[in-house]
């Protein structure tokens, strides 16, 4: 499992026999099953994950009791309730499997070592971090500005994998909008 983590990296960085080792000794194998919660909102996250396979989202509860989805992720990708893990204070979101999925995971300390011990793991963490950071600024600018059909069609444009995984609910309440919004939008877009 490791491979797609190193094929990832090297497409940008050149990495060392040595880094990979220690990405080896840093980052453990592990699987779980489908609807799995992984990570708990309330509790400090104990590891950042890389997506193997499988179908990811990260989620909180509204006012309501509403599940808003805020995050569905996919390989390649990291994910974790990031800003709690990082300050290693509890989340306000839970990070659950919507698939199975096979994953690599590491603890904060490992990243710390990792990223201390390797240039390329450093210079990589701070090229995943500023893309995740892109992204969500432009993931933000969408929701706000574009109208639900053009926020739904960029949705599948770019993550089709994403229609056949995801329950729609998710997708709706990620796209900002209930599931019989998205359900008028996809039976407009069929006919």
């Amino acid at each position: 499992m490791h491979q797609k983590l190193f094929d990832l990296i090297s497409a940008d960085f050149t990495v060392s026999q040595q880094d990979l080792d220690l990405c080896r000794t840093c980052f453990a194998q592990v699987s779980f099953p489908k609807n799995t919660i992984i990570e708990e909102e309330g509790k400090i996250p104990n590891y950042l994950y890389f997506i193997v396979s499988g179908f990811m989202r990260l989620f909180h509860r509204n006012e309501n009791g509403d599940e808003v989805t805020t995050h569905i992720n996919c390989p390649p990708g990291f994910i974790t309730p990031y800003s709690a893990f990082v300050n290693q204070v509890k989340s306000t979101d839970s990070l659950e499997c919507i698939t199975g999925c096979d994953l690599l995971r590491i603890s904060k300390s490992d990243l710390d070592l990792l990223t201390l011990q390797s240039a390329v793991f450093k210079d990589f963490s701070i090229r995943v971090f500023q893309q995740s950071l892109a992204y969500n600024e432009k993931r933000s600018t969408e929701l706000a500005t574009l109208p639900a059909d053009q926020r739904y069609k960029k949705l599948i444009e770019h993550h089709p994998g994403i229609l056949q995984n995801v329950p729609i609910q998710y997708i709706a309440s990620f796209l900002g909008m209930k599931p019989e919004s998205l359900s008028r939008i996809r039976r407009q877009m069929n006919n």
